[in-house]
């Protein structure tokens, strides 16, 4: 075997139906008195319900997460809302916005997180963080704003349409993927990304079937978690930065950004990268790792086109030059004119 370095940060992880019930004992856990709740609007009532387990220890609801990507003006608003609180934790619920609120607040203040995903993106077990500014949202990796505890409780997801549950999804099985091929990948971390995409793939075509399917929705949050995981744990490439390119400057939804352009990242990198290929497609249960991956999204309903979440044409360039500053390590060697080909058939959703 091949000499590697394997740094995986200790997690501790609450998994199981009903988990939020021991929100209380985590937050005693690090020794915080108050902490606020923090959540979208639309997941405003789990935010109520955990402001009321907490009980003395709550410093409140703030529902203020507005928008995607972290906005600098977003994270300043909450920052004044939490200093006015007196607030000595936090406890974000949602999706991965609102675990970037709360990454950005742990940043400024070095205030503890405790996370309860309600979605599949799983930011919450990475040390990576991202704030947009003026239209271009940079990214950036310190263990200080990792969740000290990450509460997986099946019951918050059952209510997740599936039009959400599917992007969501697709967006952690692209950490899968990136990590298979990543330059300081090792085996570690690859079994856990093969993993991820195998239970990711057989969880979302059964939740698009049956929303209430309690062993798919659960499966989606472990596959997340994996994802996750293995996020933090290497270096991402391509894909990763063409999507925080394309989110951060043309305000295109997160989750239905990384869904589409997944398969034509992995296609450019199919010849440079063979065993991630094979992994990929194994675990798929596919020929072609590129070609299994944009069948799934055909199969779960997610969207296959740039152009079809808002991303205009003539921004092709624009995202061209944006991508090719400050590469990212790769397989295959950045080509403009490739990477072009590459957004050009992700715009229109042909396949890769």
């Amino acid at each position: 075997m091949n000499p590697f370095v394997c740094d995986l940060p200790a997690y501790r992880v609450i998994f199981g139906p009903g988990t939020l019930a021991q929100l209380p004992d985590e937050v005693r856990r690090l020794g915080a008195r108050r902490a606020l709740v923090i959540s979208m609007p639309a997941e405003a009532r789990f935010a109520e319900e955990a402001s009321r387990q907490l009980g003395d220890m709550s410093a409140g609801v703030y529902a203020g997460v507005v928008a995607q990507h972290v906005p600098v003006e977003m994270l300043k608003a909450a920052a004044e809302h939490a200093a006015q609180s007196g607030a000595d934790c936090y406890v974000v619920i949602g999706g991965g916005s609102t675990v970037g609120v709360g990454k950005g607040l742990a940043l400024q203040t070095g205030l503890p997180i405790v996370a309860v995903p309600t979605t599949y993106a799983g930011s919450e077990m990475t040390p990576i963080y991202g704030l947009t500014e003026a239209g271009v949202k940079k990214t950036g990796k310190d263990r200080k704003v990792m969740p000290r505890t990450v509460i997986y409780d099946v019951d918050l997801t059952m209510s997740l349409p599936s039009h959400i549950s599917a992007p969501s999804g697709m967006n952690a099985m692209a950490h899968c993927v990136e990590a298979l091929y990543a330059p300081d990948a090792n085996p570690i971390v690859s079994l856990l990304a093969e993993e991820g995409i195998r239970a990711l793939a057989r969880a979302l075509p059964a939740i698009v079937k049956d929303p209430s399917d309690r062993t798919a929705r659960s499966d989606a949050q472990y596959g997340a978690w994996l994802g996750g995981t293995v996020l933090g744990a290497v270096a991402m490439s391509i894909h990763h930065k063409l999507c925080h390119t394309l989110g951060g400057t043309f305000n295109l939804p997160h989750a239905e950004t990384h869904t589409i352009v997944l398969p034509h990242a992995t296609a450019y990198n199919r010849e440079a990268a063979p065993e991630a290929m094979r992994r990929i497609a194994g675990a798929l249960g596919a020929t072609d790792a590129a070609g299994g991956i944009y069948d799934l999204v055909g199969t779960i309903g997610a969207p296959r086109a740039l152009k079809d979440i808002g991303m205009p044409e003539d921004g092709i360039e624009r995202a061209l030059d944006l991508a090719l500053q400050n590469q990212y390590a790769n397989p295959r060697p950045l080509d403009r004119d490739a990477l072009r080909t590459l957004l050009r058939r992700a715009w229109a959703g042909e396949r890769p």
